[in-house]
């Protein structure tokens, strides 16, 4: 089990914040940013796990991002995050949500996400693999749109702290390909500026790739909705 820290929210900085909106002006918020995918999609690499992994990756450098409260309603931070992630049944036009340990090399992760496709990827059911742990976040993707702005309603979320992305359809700008990734997460948390440095984290990363065996670039975030 990954490691849980409690948070002492007595002498937590961000008390008041949580307190107020969790409490007292429950409130999420929505952002949808166009990310540029050019150099994935220009290498081969598929999108869904390249994305899966980046996503993870940013997760993960980010503590308000692993901010979680348990189902015994204590609040804290898991060490590391993993995706869970939906996978559409075209006979039933269901989807079925399945996980993958994260890791941090990227031909790692890549081989744990086609391992547990062959495994689960034909599962029906909400849950297509089992035993989902509690330090996973949730990752889905409407490959059929393409859009500016997204958002999901969810009336009693305002204690589900972890974020959630939803990806949309590629889209070609200026030689390259953009994808909309909208990120829902909860102000008690995380503030705007907490998704911002997110986005700036994700943008910053300069590594590039040339093929599977190596650690894939963090796709740039585009400058303009088409």
């Amino acid at each position: 089990m990954v490691p849980f820290t409690p948070i002492d929210l007595e002498h937590w900085p961000r008390k008041e914040y949580f307190e107020h909106y969790t409490a007292h002006v429950p409130c999420t918020y929505a952002i949808t940013v166009q990310v540029d995918v050019t150099p994935i999609a220009a290498h081969g690499v598929r999108l869904y796990p390249a994305m899966l992994y980046a996503l993870t990756t940013i997760v993960n450098r980010h503590e308000e991002f692993r901010t979680a409260q348990r189902e015994d309603g204590q609040l804290g931070v898991y060490a590391s995050m993993l995706p869970c992630y939906t996978v559409f049944h075209k006979d039933t036009e269901t989807f079925s949500s399945i996980w993958t340990e994260y890791h941090p090399s990227f031909p790692d992760f890549l081989a744990a996400y086609e391992a547990d496709l062959a495994t689960y990827g034909n599962c029906q059911g909400l849950m297509g693999k089992p035993d989902v742990p509690e330090n996973h976040f949730p990752v889905s993707m409407l490959p059929w749109r393409t859009f500016q702005g997204f958002e999901l309603y969810l009336p009693k979320s305002n204690h589900y702290f972890v974020p959630i992305f939803t990806m949309g359809r590629t889209f070609p700008r200026t030689g390259g390909r953009c994808c909309p990734c909208p990120s829902r997460s909860t102000t008690g948390c995380a503030t705007g500026s907490t998704s911002a440095a997110l986005w700036r984290s994700w943008s910053s990363s300069s590594k590039r790739y040339s093929n599977q065996n190596e650690r894939p670039t963090l796709p740039r975030l585009a400058s303009r909705v088409p």
